[in-house]
């Protein structure tokens, strides 16, 4: 379980965050949304340890950065907007690589990366390096990197940008898959018609502060738009800073 209290942050002195606090709950598919510097991004980079909190706590299962900085990172598998790969490693050392540093069984992990390489048809591909990578490819392969993990939470930033229909259709059954077996999600995105196929409930962000919370129909009647048009939301908020 992810648990975010009271958090206060940013960028050196320039606060983005202000007082934030929420949970995801073992087995829960959490959307963290908003509009662009909503402070989406610093959440996560919070979350991961990439920025120092001004004030607050995040924990995860109890074990926080400051307690024991090597256990809460193992806990988390993360999945970037923008794929992360190393241009002189192969996609099979990108996977060794993740292997090494989770300190996972070597031949139980491969044996779950191989079915998520033959999902996604990167199974034939692993000698390659990944200049040779489409976007969308590139963004394949850093799902399975997260998920060929044992991680208890994964954090996915805007995880259908670049992926074709079948590709999408494979990632939501895989996060439906580890919600079954009890792993938290929080996943940021703003194509909300998609992501409340899987989502318990969402987050909105506004201004770095928590605007609003709740399922689908909680959000949609707070807002006053119907359920199939979620992204009348981002217009409401847009109207309530004055953008429009």
């Amino acid at each position: 379980m992810l648990t975010v209290e009271h958090l206060s942050g940013g960028y050196q002195h320039l606060q983005i965050l202000k007082d934030v606090s929420f949970k995801v709950n073992d087995g829960e598919v959490v959307g963290l949304i908003g509009l662009n510097g909503a402070g989406k991004s610093t959440t996560i980079k919070h979350i991961l340890g990439l920025l120092p909190a001004t004030s607050g706590t995040i924990k995860i299962d109890e074990v926080s950065l400051k307690s024991d900085l090597q256990a809460y990172r193992q806990q988390i598998a993360f999945v970037p907007e923008t794929p992360i790969l190393y241009p002189e490693l192969t996609l099979r050392e990108h996977l060794e690589m993740t292997i090494m540093a989770y300190q996972l069984d070597s031949d139980a992990t491969w044996s779950v990366a191989e079915k998520l390489l033959k999902l996604f048809r990167l199974d034939q591909m692993l000698d390659w390096f990944p200049t040779h990578f489409s976007k969308g490819m590139q963004q394949k392969v850093m799902i399975v990197n997260a998920f060929m993990t044992s991680a208890n939470l994964l954090v996915i930033d805007e995880p259908f940008t670049g992926l074709d229909p079948l590709a999408v259709h494979n990632l939501l059954d895989l996060i439906a898959t580890k919600k079954a077996a009890g792993k938290s999600v929080l996943m940021t995105t703003h194509i909300l018609a998609t992501a409340k196929a899987q989502a318990d409930r969402f987050i909105l962000l506004n201004q770095g502060t928590i605007r609003a919370s709740g399922t689908v129909t909680e959000l949609a009647t707070e807002f006053n738009v119907a359920p199939n048009q979620l992204d009348d939301i981002y217009l409401q908020m847009a109207k309530e800073n004055g953008d429009v």
